[in-house]
């Protein structure tokens, strides 16, 4: 084990923290079986200090507009810091801490800590991202890809959203709301009291997702995995629905994981 990576043991689940590959899961293990899609771009990584897509990679603080990489054209997508290594700080049995400072491309300074909690029966993750300096906006969030098969039938993906936001030609979302409609999606949803969205391998294992924040993006065009994805506003939020990290007031997101065998 290199010292950016942390394994975390209990019971029959083994985490695997890569600090060096943008603080990503690389592997979760429930009973001998991998849950997540493997790879060097898959596992689950952090999105941060935005979500999904910024629209031209562009945004505003105030009066000053930024313009960030275009690595999704024509948008800036998924944040800067999965690409990024990560330092271990600390922790103890069964948890992780790593942190990362933001630097260029990304026009402000602040820092991101990521906490993972490991016990028999689910994973918890913190994410917090602070500033001492400049205010800015951000949004925090998770990208998990999940193996679409375990072996036998197909994952099936259970939620109850208040509402889907209709996704425009560019994928971004239009500002227009309307009621959840079936899949395949690559869409987001609000669920105001918190995301709850259940995965189930049928005769295998249950999973469920669930987060205090009211956005999640559900993804499930790909044959080898369905990803889904709490985060802390919209895609394109930067711009629709800006949340301000200040010096008083850090922009916080929690995600659990908890599973039984079925």
């Amino acid at each position: 084990m290199t010292q950016d990576t942390a394994t975390l043991v209990a019971g029959d689940a083994e985490l695997t923290v890569q600090g060096g590959n943008g603080c990503r899961i690389g592997s979760l293990r429930i009973g001998g079986t991998e849950v997540l899609r493997q790879g060097d771009h898959y596992g689950s990584f952090p999105m941060a200090p935005w979500c999904g897509r910024t629209e031209n990679g562009q945004f505003r603080n105030g009066g000053r507009l930024h313009q960030l990489p275009v690595n999704n054209p024509p948008h800036a997508i998924h944040g800067t810091v999965r690409d990024q290594a990560w330092r271990r700080s600390r922790g103890g049995d069964g948890a992780a801490v790593f942190t990362y400072d933001l630097v260029e491309p990304w026009p402000y300074a602040g820092r991101v800590t990521q906490v993972f909690e490991l016990a028999e029966d689910s994973l918890t993750v913190r994410m917090g991202l602070e500033t001492y300096a400049d205010s800015f906006p951000a949004q925090l969030g998770w990208h998990p890809w999940f193996q679409r098969n375990l072996g036998a039938d197909d994952v099936r993906i259970d939620f109850d959203a208040a509402w889907q936001e209709v996704r425009g030609a560019d994928h971004l979302p239009t500002g227009e709301r309307v009621d959840p409609l079936p899949g395949p999606w690559d869409d987001c949803f609000g669920m105001p009291d918190g995301v709850a969205v259940t995965l189930t391998w049928p005769g295998q294992l249950e999973l469920k997702v669930t987060s205090p924040s009211a956005w999640v993006v559900v993804y499930d065009e790909q044959v080898e995995a369905v990803c889904v994805e709490p985060q802390t506003g919209p895609p394109n939020g930067l711009n629709t629905l800006p949340r301000l990290v200040t010096p008083i007031e850090p922009l916080e997101a929690t995600m659990r994981w908890e599973w039984r065998s079925l």
